[in-house]
């Protein structure tokens, strides 16, 4: 079967694009990615030689393209997209331009080409934000999101992705695509660009640095680790129901302070590394997913337990700090080996 895989050479697509020729012999993957900031060829060099796989350096907003991408495809995975939330908040047109208008062009073009099913890979910042809790707390009747939560996003990279799922979803009711949406909530494990949350906090505290903490860090969110967010798409892509919405989690909730204190501890660092930082505009202060239609739907459950989970993630940068200068040169991450 030939899938193409946008957004291939990110974090999640990496992993995914990995995981989706392990688990399918037969599989012919098509990766395109335009490789700004966050996408890397470093990221795929195990696969480089895998006659399954071909990459191709595209922007998803080029329809021509797109469309030879697309020649013979099946099953697309969309996981391209701007998904920085900080970045989104100082220049947000990049995110309009890939997560809008990338998304309506693929939508367009796999309509023509008759995909067999289109996957839409989102977030659950799209739910917007939660009362908050305590995580320790122990309790199990807190709110979470559903996939029948109404979306309020509050940022613009959250308002971007909310318009790519109401696209895709349009486009199953208007013209019949055989659309799946996922929302995941947060992902952390290996090839995770350094700028993000679990990443800069490992490669600060190696170099020594302060490990930033926004506002009071007691923002809560939930984490899956990238290879169970890896099962759940190809599980909604075989045994997904048209039309359909799914939530993948972790069932993990922590707040930014204690996962800040679990990493440093796992490296042997002070807790005194800490620094909180001015907090940023419209930040959500809880997430947590309900992923029970996934668990009954499509037999799916996470398996990687978050300590487990985070030590091999951190073992993952420790033996890995090539990767890390290769893609973020000039950084913490470049500079703790």
């Amino acid at each position: 079967m030939k899938y193409l895989v946008t957004g291939g050479a990110g974090f999640i697509g990496s992993n995914f694009v990995r995981y989706l020729l392990s688990e399918r012999p037969d599989a012919e993957v098509v990766n395109l990615d335009a490789l700004t900031y966050a996408g890397h060829r470093e990221s795929l060099t195990d696969i480089e030689g895998d006659p399954r796989h071909r990459f191709v350096h595209g922007d998803i907003c080029d329809s021509a393209v797109v469309r030879r991408c697309m020649d013979g495809v099946e099953v697309v995975f969309h996981l391209a997209a701007e998904s920085h939330v900080d970045r989104s908040i100082v220049e947000d047109a990049p995110f309009i331009r890939t997560n809008v208008i990338g998304t309506g062009t693929l939508l367009s073009v796999a309509l023509d080409a008759g995909v067999r099913r289109f996957v839409q890979v989102s977030t659950d910042e799209v739910y917007g934000e939660l009362p908050w809790r305590d995580p320790a707390d122990g309790r199990s009747d807190a709110p979470r999101f559903t996939e029948d939560t109404p979306l309020a996003p509050r940022s613009p990279y959250s308002a971007s992705k909310a318009a790519g799922d109401h696209l895709a979803l349009a486009y199953h009711t208007t013209h019949g695509l055989d659309v799946v949406v996922t929302r995941c909530s947060n992902n952390y494990g290996p090839y995770q660009y350094p700028e993000k949350l679990i990443p800069v906090m490992i490669t600060k505290a190696l170099a020594g640095e302060p490990v930033p903490i926004y506002g009071d860090g007691l923002y809560v969110r939930d984490w899956i680790h990238v290879l169970d967010h890896c099962t759940g798409l190809l599980a909604a892509a075989e045994r997904g129901r048209a039309g359909r919405v799914y939530n993948f989690g972790g069932d993990c909730e922590r707040t930014n302070l204690s996962l800040a204190h679990e990493v440093l501890d796992i490296l042997g660092k002070p807790r005194a590394l800490v620094e909180h930082v001015r907090d940023r505009p419209g930040h959500d202060r809880r997430y947590a997913i309900d992923a029970s239609r996934a668990r009954a739907e499509l037999a799916w459950a996470p398996s990687i337990p978050f300590a487990r989970g985070l030590r091999e993630t951190v073992d993952w940068y420790l033996a890995n700090g090539d990767w890390c200068k290769k893609v973020a040169p000039g950084t913490a991450a470049s500079r703790y080996r």
